[in-house]
């Protein structure tokens, strides 16, 4: 695409600082990334610090019919930030001056580039907790979680990002500012547009500031490895658990490919010969977190669990999440290049869930890790290959295909943090009838009559399907 030259014109009168305006050949390359897969250029990259210039910058591209997408830090695993029609990369990245804490309100009033740990560090001051926790959340922005809904393992006890944002500044793809919700806990005034907007992938607005809840820090918090012989007991534990009357804070699952990854990337002490492991944190009141322990070692047990290790200090539990945290640099060293993916499926499907992607890996011969949110149903296929090895791209194509359709037939989801973006609009139609895509894109239209905002993202297009081996 080809910018009219009085777009650029126009855009220096917005943009004070030419540093802000990007045109060079290095800068639009790269832009052109995320965390997931596929490369498309922009024409141009706008960096904006205010909703002013935001809402400029908009009735501009709607008045030329250009296309904009919105962009944090592209930690995106969907293809979220991805210029995939050209036109104008909006970055608010640098955009991070307010972080305020409102310690008897119970909220935070953020920038869209605020980093979203940033938030949970400023209201343990206050005693408080942001708790949305992606893997991201030390590199992420706010923003780009607001878009996308960002899940984490600490979502299972206190729910995901929709959950605590209760009042929203954005600027629609007309340039107009509007505000949704406030800063009170209940709202029922008119449609829910904070809800709508939480997790529309960038499609329907730019979020410009946002007022989050926080809750109290729990006064403590318990760690401990459940290690097991066969990778689908560790399914049947997590309900066992769920089922039992306890709610852990996190359960994240590790199958033996990723254990044995993070060990081979900085030797922690995992159990190598385990099939799987679960790693589990009870929080609140210490006498409470005694007597849960006591039924989950009596649940490991029933199972015939390998082994339950109790972290004892605040230094082996934090080695313990290290473990969890290096999975997706530990998996990438056998090859270059991996695809995440987050299907979904109900707890009570997890063990079942965890059996198909165990026969999935054996019929096409792939280098299948899994591991993830194992509490609430949301487990991360990840898949290690090489993108240059067209065969094994064509394998690797199939077996995400089926990875889905896996999680559908088990009454799950396509997506349970990542998003849709471009990674998985091929396959919406399969989880939605044609009169549900249509209304969402009636809303899409509705609010983006020019579809120009973070267009190609959500909604299938015809013709166009998952493809890795070009």
């Amino acid at each position: 695409m080809t910018l009219p030259k009085a777009v650029l014109q126009n855009l220096k009168k917005v943009i004070r600082d030419p540093k802000r305006l990007l045109t060079r050949e290095e800068d639009l390359l790269s832009y052109g990334y995320d965390a997931s897969f596929g490369f498309y250029r922009p024409d141009l990259v706008v960096q904006v610090l205010s909703s002013e210039e935001t809402a400029a910058v908009m009735k501009l591209a709607n008045r030329y019919k250009l296309p904009v997408t919105p962009r944090g830090q592209a930690s995106s695993l969907s293809g979220g930030p991805l210029p995939v029609k050209g036109g104008i990369v909006l970055d608010v990245s640098q955009w991070n001056q307010k972080l305020v804490i409102d310690p008897e309100d119970l909220v935070a009033i953020v920038s869209p580039g605020v980093i979203t740990a940033a938030i949970d560090d400023a209201a343990a001051a206050y005693g408080l907790m942001y708790a949305p926790d992606p893997g991201s959340s030390h590199f992420s922005t706010i923003g780009g979680n607001l878009a996308e809904n960002s899940g984490g393992p600490r979502c299972l006890k206190y729910g995901v990002t929709k959950d605590y944002v209760i009042g929203l500044e954005v600027v629609t793809p007309q340039g107009e500012v509007i505000h949704t919700g406030g800063r009170t806990v209940k709202n029922v005034s008119g449609y829910d547009l904070t809800k709508l907007i939480v997790g529309s992938e960038g499609t329907l607005g730019i979020i410009t500031e946002a007022v989050l809840r926080l809750v109290p820090r729990p006064p403590a918090t318990r760690t401990l490895m459940v290690s097991f012989n066969h990778f689908v007991d560790s399914g049947r534990m997590v309900t066992k658990i769920l089922t039992s009357g306890i709610l852990p804070s996190k359960i994240e699952m590790m199958d033996q490919a990723s254990i044995r990854a993070v060990e081979a990337y900085r030797p922690l002490g995992l159990p190598i010969d385990s099939e799987a492991i679960l790693l589990i944190q009870l929080d609140g009141h210490p006498a409470a977190i005694d007597e849960e322990m006591l039924k989950i070692e009596e649940i490991a047990k029933q199972l015939d669990a390998r082994e339950v290790k109790d972290a004892a200090t605040e230094e082996e539990a934090k080695e313990l999440w290290k473990a969890r945290k290096l999975v997706s640099p530990a998996i990438v060293r056998h090859k270059p290049t991996k695809i995440s993916e987050d299907a979904t499926v109900p707890r009570s499907k997890i063990p079942e869930f965890c059996r198909r992607l165990q026969q999935i890996k054996e019929k096409y011969k792939i280098d299948l890790v899994v591991f993830g949110h194992a509490g609430d149903g949301n487990l991360h296929p990840n898949i290690i290959c090489d993108k240059r090895n067209k065969q094994e791209m064509g394998r690797v194509e199939q077996a995400i295909q089926a990875i889905f359709s896996a999680a559908l037939e088990l009454g799950g989801t396509l997506s349970g943090e990542h998003g849709i973006g471009t990674m998985k609009s091929a396959f919406m139609a399969q989880e939605f009838s044609q009169e549900t895509l249509d209304m969402m894109e009636r809303i899409k239209h509705a609010w983006d009559p020019n579809h120009i905002l973070n267009p190609g993202k959500i909604f299938p297009e015809p013709g166009v399907k998952l493809v890795l081996s070009e």
